[in-house]
């Protein structure tokens, strides 16, 4: 139900290695030690290894330092300054054998430094070692970030991707948008058909938003208690909009009978949505106070329904 790679009882995918060298013959020699049982990317320059690192998201990059556009520490470099690609964990591997070059490439975040020419069993020991301190990472961070009940983001997560798209969007001059989603009269709900049927209740309805928001780079989470939000960066107010009622009929839709509500007998849900070119003068926390405004407004308004955040309601 998340935007992470999926994989399916022994079908589990290949961990993905991102080789970086200027010179193909050092990137042929890499890729034959490790194409059997990896999924091998390569780049030939520090500008095209940039790019692949933050569209593929490799499991590890072996990089190279000396190269003709962007040297291996700058690219290390802008990669560890970056929340989208600073968890990579990067091999130098380069003819340079100093001291004082390894520990450079320590100190601006390399995971470790192998000198050429490589041993072939040597530098495979040494990734496959990252690679499994990287995999045993990425389940610890999964069960940081996920909803125990529901199984997609949870807050945590949702704090973090907000200051990455936040600033993102901003660099870019690109609109972020906010949905708030709040389950209508939900204590009712529980207290008419139990808390085990208000948990599938809101395990159906993660289930649903999740379908709704494919795109790689929205993000769903559960909120607290009863309530979702979901990030739609490079999308607008229209565009938000459009998905906020999209939302109200996926919800009707699910069919979940509710009794005691007053404004539905299924379960519905009232939306608020704010949406903002991120810039110096405003900010994530401001962007969450208009979905929450515009959300308060839909439920004094009657619920089940959609309100779009204007400057007047900020009065």
């Amino acid at each position: 139900m998340s935007n992470e790679r999926l994989a399916f009882p022994g079908q589990e995918e290949k961990q993905k290695i991102l080789i970086v060298d200027d010179q193909v013959v050092n990137i042929k020699i890499l890729n034959e030690i490790f194409k059997k049982d990896y999924d091998i990317i390569m780049a030939t320059s520090g500008k095209q290894a940039l790019q692949l690192a933050r569209e593929q998201k490799p499991d590890l990059i072996l990089l190279d330092i000396v190269m003709p556009d962007l040297d291996g520490y700058s690219v290390c470099r802008e990669l560890k300054a970056s929340v989208e690609t600073s968890y990579i964990p990067i091999i130098f591997v380069t003819a340079r054998d100093d001291e004082g070059n390894e520990v450079q490439g320590f100190e601006i975040g390399g995971a470790d430094y192998i000198t050429k020419p490589v041993n072939p069993v040597i530098v495979y020991a040494r990734v496959k070692t990252h690679l499994m301190l990287k995999k045993q990472f990425d389940l610890l961070e999964n069960l940081v970030n996920q909803d125990g009940l529901t199984h997609i983001a949870n807050r945590r997560k949702f704090d973090e991707m907000l200051s990455c798209h936040f600033n993102v969007c901003q660099r870019e001059s690109l609109p972020l948008s906010l949905l708030m989603i709040d389950v209508d009269f939900f204590k009712r709900f529980n207290d008419q058909y139990g808390h085990v049927a208000g948990d599938k209740c809101l395990q159906k309805m993660a289930i649903a938003l999740s379908n709704e928001f494919r795109r790689p780079w929205d993000l769903c989470c559960r909120y607290g208690g009863e309530e979702f939000a979901c990030l739609l960066p490079l999308t607008n107010k229209d565009g938000a909009t459009s998905k906020a009622h999209s939302v109200l009929e996926v919800i009707h839709d699910l069919n979940i009978p509710h009794v005691s509500s007053d404004v539905s007998d299924r379960v519905s849900v009232s939306i608020g949505v704010a949406s903002i070119i991120p810039s110096a003068t405003n900010s994530g926390e401001m962007l969450i106070q208009q979905a929450d405004a515009a959300l308060y407004q839909s439920k004094q308004d009657g619920r089940a329904r959609v309100t779009v955040f204007t400057e007047m309601q900020s009065d």
